[in-house]
């Protein structure tokens, strides 16, 4: 098998699952940038206050290969991680569900103060309680996962898309003012406490009690899609399972086009979007991993994606550290840009900013094994300090 081995010398690392998980922050921060610079994608208006061509352009790349896909991405991978350590801790000897429970309840702990004190828009509170409902799915067979899985995402995307359909001549999309006028005040020129008050205003806004179920439908379709593949261990020996992977990566390319990109051949009719970012997500999220695994399977592909295992590596150092660097740059604590920055700078920003951190990740990850949140979290999981630096090999 080709495993392409880790260029840190980390037996057992699969490159290419790393370098999905930094893929999907890249597509994150591509996502959470222009929403954290300001309010319209919250509260509706993008297209009247971003109105240029450029930005109208940029907006639909966004939304064709960005939008739903890399949230789906990371939620399939965080189902992925959590079968692998439930088989792993399996092998040990180690009583895996209390190992398990302490990982996701520190992860909770990280979300409440991601999204109360720096980022409404926070995802890791939504993986760590609605993770809590995996282990219920641990000793089921893998094609009951798999019914799950495609019966939960149908359940949110079929009924729900004819029904809008049905109303569709009634759909116009709502433009917040009040909201709009109080997020730029607050974040834009306000104090720290302004700026709290108001993240938690949107957090509220963003987790009603209505938006919760689509929330749910939309995130443990993946995690279950996740466990399945783990268990049928298409990542692991990817050579072994080449023509099945093959050929799920088509299919998905397929529905990718279709359900993402088709929409816009028609004026993308605001009634077919959840279908679009529920099944055309969800769609894309498979063929961006499934992707990255043939990528690895020759040298040239493996050299081209490497930058993306460094930054995979430290997934969740890296995600916090997007949101401290906007929350710095956006609102009035920092450089107060908030609402300044239209979709194409927003984009700029977004890979100059990734480069950076691929080399802040390659730089950390010569002298210690773990980011500084992925050994703290290690460390609460486990109970006890967890070793980090690496051991600097002797010189004879």
């Amino acid at each position: 098998m080709n495993t392409q081995a880790s260029p840190l010398g980390d037996s057992g690392r699969l490159n290419w699952i790393d370098a999905a998980r930094g893929l999907a922050i890249l597509g994150i921060f591509m996502v959470n940038v222009p929403a954290f610079n300001a309010p319209y994608f919250l509260y509706g208006g993008q297209e009247e206050f971003w109105s240029s061509s450029v930005d109208q352009t940029v907006q639909s790349i966004v939304d064709i290969f960005f939008q739903a896909s890399f949230y789906t991405l990371f939620s399939f991978m965080f189902g992925f991680g959590i079968q692998m350590m439930k088989d792993r801790l399996e092998e040990k000897a180690i009583p895996h569900m209390p190992v398990i429970y302490r990982r996701l309840f520190v992860l909770t702990g990280f979300g409440m103060v991601h999204a109360f004190l720096i980022w409404h828009g926070d995802i890791l509170l939504s993986y760590g309680v609605l993770g809590l409902i995996l282990p219920a799915f641990f000793k089921v067979s893998p094609g009951f996962l798999l019914g799950w899985a495609f019966g939960l995402l149908g359940l949110l995307t079929l009924p729900f898309t004819l029904a809008l359909y049905v109303v569709r001549d009634q759909i116009q999309g709502g433009v917040n003012r009040s909201a709009i006028e109080s997020a730029l005040s607050h974040y834009g020129n306000g104090s720290l406490l302004d700026i709290w008050q108001q993240n938690f205003t949107d957090w509220q806004y963003a987790n009603a009690a209505g938006n919760l179920p689509f929330l749910a439908l939309s995130l443990v379709p993946m995690f279950l899609l996740g466990m399945y593949v783990c268990r049928k261990q298409w990542l692991h020996e990817p050579d072994v399972h080449r023509s099945t992977i093959i050929k799920v990566w088509v299919v998905t390319g397929m529905l990718f086009v279709t359900l993402k990109a088709g929409p816009h051949l028609y004026g993308n009719p605001e009634w077919f979007g959840l279908m679009q970012d529920g099944a055309g997500g969800s769609a894309s999220a498979i063929f961006y991993v499934l992707s990255i695994t043939l990528l690895f399977r020759t040298e040239i592909g493996a050299r081209l994606a490497s930058p993306l295992v460094w930054v995979g590596r430290m997934s969740l150092s890296n995600y916090i550290l997007q949101s401290i660097f906007c929350f710095w740059l956006f609102y009035s604590a920092g450089f107060g840009l908030y609402g300044k920055v239209p979709p194409a700078g927003s984009m700029i920003i977004v890979v100059l900013f990734y480069i950076v951190q691929v080399f802040l990740s390659r730089l950390w990850l010569k002298n210690y094994r773990y980011g500084p949140l992925e050994w703290l979290w290690r460390t609460l999981t486990y109970g006890q300090k967890q070793p980090n630096k690496r051991r600097k090999k002797a010189v004879s």
